[in-house]
């Protein structure tokens, strides 16, 4: 099969290669296209990932290209990592914010707000090209964030669409290591928005065995999401890292507003320096050491087992952002959860699942607010919009910073958004 990969200039890209070469058995790929307008980068990248396939005894072509319609034509699958505006435009992300005393991030709040705006438009054309170009069935597989804003703008266009993200993944592997398990055999009660997302179970062999992982390991795992062990214990649930916005926001607004503070965005470019001077050395045939600081752990296996399932119809159960169809009955049936589903050729389709607690669905049901207003913004445009969306987001919520904040998303935009200059 043809996979392409639109963005496929990332520094991240060999990751996923590294992941295709692996579990080659589950995804047989005879072509690999990267699709991106940087040629420097592409360059870089297209080598290193041949040589990689090489080195894997993979018999793969890699194929390059900045022309979109070349590169999805006939394409079985077509796999969005694109970032709009690069690191710079998440540095603004990050940073904007700050100045209406709010948090900066790329995927939540405002910043992810902005992130929206300028991704929803690009991603919709590129869909549309796939729609035409592309084999009839194939699929498309968002892991471009916000995930679940751009997953639900490509399905109600119509497209043959599902979100992808590395939390749920993340989450299995480390449960699967503290039980001492595979990780296939652990199946986890992941339920939310994307990037508001809560464990309240880890099943293995029928038993659910999170009660005694948070007994055992709860300081830990509190740890690792960065939030305090008494919430955890109180919550009784593993809250996902990004719940840190909402449950410890000041917290997080000092650190990054603190004298020397770096964005995420600052720390990735020195990473991507690095990755591309490695990526050009003709001897790197292997994923490098840094690409384990770029991020997204786990996404390339979590992609090829999405891959295979949607192009082999396995019909097993993963974690994605699907359509929500009822499985969590207070939001609206076109609303996109992250949820686990049943993965198969004809569709993806979400499994149900028990109510969430009341202090979760209330938080689920205020951010789902904002995604809608935030899809109506960033398809139709308006100053009006973007002002309601921001308002309606529980991290903003006053009506004098979200017009403050309006004034900085635009300013910092304007490059990126016909309707604001």
């Amino acid at each position: 099969m043809k996979l392409t990969v639109i963005g496929g200039g990332s520094t991240y890209t060999p990751e996923l290669v590294d992941g295709f070469a692996r579990l080659r058995e589950l995804l047989p790929l005879e072509e690999l296209c990267l699709v991106d307008p940087d040629p420097s980068r592409l360059s870089l990248v297209g080598a290193v990932s041949q040589r990689m396939f090489a080195h894997a005894g993979y018999d793969v072509r890699v194929t390059t290209t900045s022309d979109v319609v070349a590169g999805v034509s006939d394409a079985s699958a077509v796999l969005f990592q694109l970032r709009v505006g690069g690191q710079a435009a998440r540095h603004r992300d990050e940073t904007f914010p700050h100045a209406c005393g709010c948090i900066g991030q790329e995927t939540t709040g405002p910043g992810g707000f902005a992130k929206a705006l300028r991704t929803v438009p690009v991603v919709l054309s590129l869909a549309e090209l796939v729609r035409r170009h592309a084999r009839p069935d194939a699929w498309i597989v968002d892991f471009t964030n916000p995930v679940g804003i751009v997953t639900r703008a490509l399905l109600s266009h119509g497209h043959r669409a599902v979100g992808l993200c590395n939390v749920a993944i993340g989450f299995q592997r480390r449960f699967a290591g503290m039980l001492g398990v595979a990780p296939s055999a652990v199946q986890l009660d992941h339920v939310g928005l994307n990037h508001l997302t809560w464990v309240r179970g880890a099943t293995v062999d029928g038993v659910d065995r999170l009660p005694a992982l948070l007994s055992a390991h709860g300081a830990e795992i509190a740890d690792e999401v960065e939030l305090p062990p008494a919430l955890v214990e109180l919550l009784g649930v593993v809250p996902s890292y990004y719940l840190r916005y909402y449950y410890a926001h000041d917290e997080v607004l000092a650190e990054q507003t603190a004298p020397g503070a770096l964005t995420r965005a600052e720390s990735v470019m020195d990473v991507e320096a690095e990755l591309l001077k490695e990526y050009a050395d003709p001897r790197v045939v292997t994923k490098p050491e840094a690409l384990t600081r770029r991020g997204g752990a786990f996404y390339s296996e979590a992609a090829v087992d999405l891959l295979a399932s949607l192009t082999a119809d396995r019909g097993d159960v993963q974690v994605v952002n699907v359509r929500n169809d009822g499985t969590l009955p207070f939001l609206p049936d076109d609303h996109v959860v992250e949820v686990p589903a049943v993965v198969g050729g004809s569709g993806v389709t979400p499994l149900a699942v028990a109510p969430l607690a009341p202090e979760a669905a209330g938080l689920v049901a205020h951010v789902a607010a904002y995604e809608r207003l935030a899809l109506d913004a960033a398809v139709h445009g308006g100053r009006a919009r973007v002002e309601r969306a921001l308002l309606a987001h529980p991290l903003v919520g006053q009506y004098d910073r979200a017009v403050r904040l309006t004034d900085e998303l635009l300013a910092a935009n304007a490059e990126h958004l016909a309707w604001a200059r």
